[in-house]
């Protein structure tokens, strides 16, 4: 399980595995998609493809790369203790969330005053001098 976390620490060969999810594609359009010469996208494809992520095929005069899931579904496997602690902590956030906003709903709604009871304008509250530097 290491080999494939640490050759997915890597956040291009990550980004390579973005590319090769939908569909095959050949070194050539990695390399142009990736904006990385050549011999470094090669590099991180024999990565990928020792642990097992992806697989290649030879088409013609290239060769043709793709997502081996497998690896990710034992990666899945192992995560799944861990979506669970995040999924019952987003649910408590839910909770929380609807209780403030049903306590909300419950509150009185009052109009702010431009002037309230008990306060003056706010040009009642300057002094002379004030009053005359801000106009």
């Amino acid at each position: 399980m290491s080999t494939v976390f640490e050759v997915l620490a890597e956040p291009r060969r990550r980004r390579i595995l973005d590319l090769v999810r939908d569909g095959e594609r050949s070194v050539g359009e990695l390399v142009d998609a990736l904006s990385m010469s050549q011999p470094a996208v090669s590099k991180h494809l024999r990565v990928l493809r020792e642990a097992g992520l992806v697989e290649a095929r030879v088409d013609e005069q290239r060769r043709l790369y793709r997502l081996r899931p497998e690896p990710l579904r034992e990666l899945d496997a192992w995560l799944a203790p861990y979506r669970w602690a995040w999924d019952a902590s987003l649910d408590r956030l839910e909770t929380r969330l609807g209780e403030m906003a049903r306590r909300e709903e419950h509150r009185p709604h009052h109009e702010p005053e431009e002037h309230g009871p008990h306060h003056e304008p706010a040009d009642a509250v300057l002094s002379d001098h004030e009053q005359r530097r801000t106009r």
